[in-house]
């Protein structure tokens, strides 16, 4: 009943050419794909060696010299504006803790009244060199001399730093974090050694 075909010849033959065509309309052996995708880009995607090579070169100047003489010039012409800064009282170039409307004030109100204060130093520095000197009787009257100097600064000062802060509460309504403080420190310096330099003569108040 069941004859078996004993043609094969008749059997069609797998050709060649039809299972080239066959794998080339697959998506994976088509060799125009990855050319069509590389065509989207820009370029091709630069290695991780190349990249950090580029951050490297970024980060480090190639001529290490020019690059620190450029660094000293600049910071040269930091100092030199801060300097100018000192002397002349421009806010663009004043150091932080001297910047602001209320620091200014309160340099001007210090700077023009006279207080026992800025010669605490060099009285101090006096006072050292008599300590030399012979005789219990000066040791003690230079001694007692001394801490009265000192208890007058002290008082001085609460007083200077209570004032600053009325003052700078009637004119601007707030007062700063630290100024009474900072007031007080320039308040125990020398007037020429102050820094930034006296703007204001003296009894020359701000208004």
């Amino acid at each position: 009943m069941f004859k078996r075909d004993k043609t094969p010849e008749t059997a069609p033959a797998p050709s060649t050419h039809g299972s080239t065509a066959v794998r080339a309309d697959g998506p994976a052996a088509d060799p125009e794909a990855p050319r069509d995708r590389a065509q989207g880009k820009q370029g091709p995607t630069p290695r991780r060696r190349d990249q950090e090579a580029a951050r490297r070169r970024t980060m480090v100047p190639e001529d290490r010299k020019a690059a620190r003489k450029a660094a000293r010039e600049a910071a040269a012409r930091d100092r030199m504006r801060q300097r100018v800064a000192l002397e002349t009282g421009d806010e663009r170039g004043l150091p932080l803790r001297d910047r602001g409307p209320q620091k200014r004030w309160v340099r001007d109100y210090v700077d023009a009244r006279t207080g026992i204060g800025e010669w605490l130093m060099p009285v101090v520095f006096a006072y050292v060199l008599l300590m030399f000197l012979p005789g219990r009787e000066v040791q003690l009257f230079l001694m007692i001399s001394l801490y009265a100097l000192v208890a007058l600064v002290v008082i001085e000062s609460l007083i200077v730093a209570r004032r600053i802060k009325k003052g700078l509460t009637e004119r601007f309504g707030e007062p700063e974090s630290g100024t009474g403080f900072y007031g007080v420190m320039r308040a125990l310096q020398f007037r020429r050694l102050r820094l930034p330099k006296p703007q204001v003569k003296r009894g020359q108040f701000p208004a």
